[in-house]
């Protein structure tokens, strides 16, 4: 063996088809695209969606609903996920930069208090709005609810 004779294993380079070069090609003539029409022609661009002529799906499909946009999404913290981080953590006063520092916000959420379970301790919660219930049951417990305007 030498460099003369190095050639690349069998099967492992494929060539495409040659196609529109002659008739001596086989692939000649009108270059596999069949006769006339739009498929056909160089330029052939078909819309996203196009189902031959038949109604496409997205306009047989009605239209429905709507976004508000000025809707407001707040990320929902029951009352037991405050009194489970109040024991584990030591923590009585619960603000925004407390609800990051463990996970349960990111970045700029809006914070509501929801009232699901029980308090073991008076807490003080800083939070954008509070369910009724939340509310009550962190006063009972002594506990002082902040609105963040």
């Amino acid at each position: 063996m030498n460099l003369s004779n190095l050639k690349p294993a069998e099967g492992s380079i494929k060539h495409s088809k040659r196609i529109g070069r002659g008739a001596g090609s086989g692939k000649g003539g009108t270059a596999t695209r069949g006769n006339k029409g739009a498929k056909a022609r160089s330029g052939y661009h078909q819309k996203v969606g196009f189902e031959g002529g038949q109604m496409p799906l997205y306009r047989r499909v009605p239209k429905f609903g709507f976004k508000n946009i000025n809707r407001v999404e707040y990320v929902g913290i029951n009352i037991d996920t405050l009194n489970a981080l109040a024991e584990a953590k030591n923590i009585t006063d619960f603000n925004l930069d407390v609800f990051q520092q463990n996970g349960l916000i990111s970045g700029k959420d809006r914070i509501k208090i929801l009232g699901r379970g029980e308090l073991a301790k008076a807490v003080n919660v800083t939070a954008h709005a509070f369910s009724a219930t939340a509310k009550k049951a962190i006063e009972e417990k002594g506990g002082v609810a902040t609105v963040i305007e």
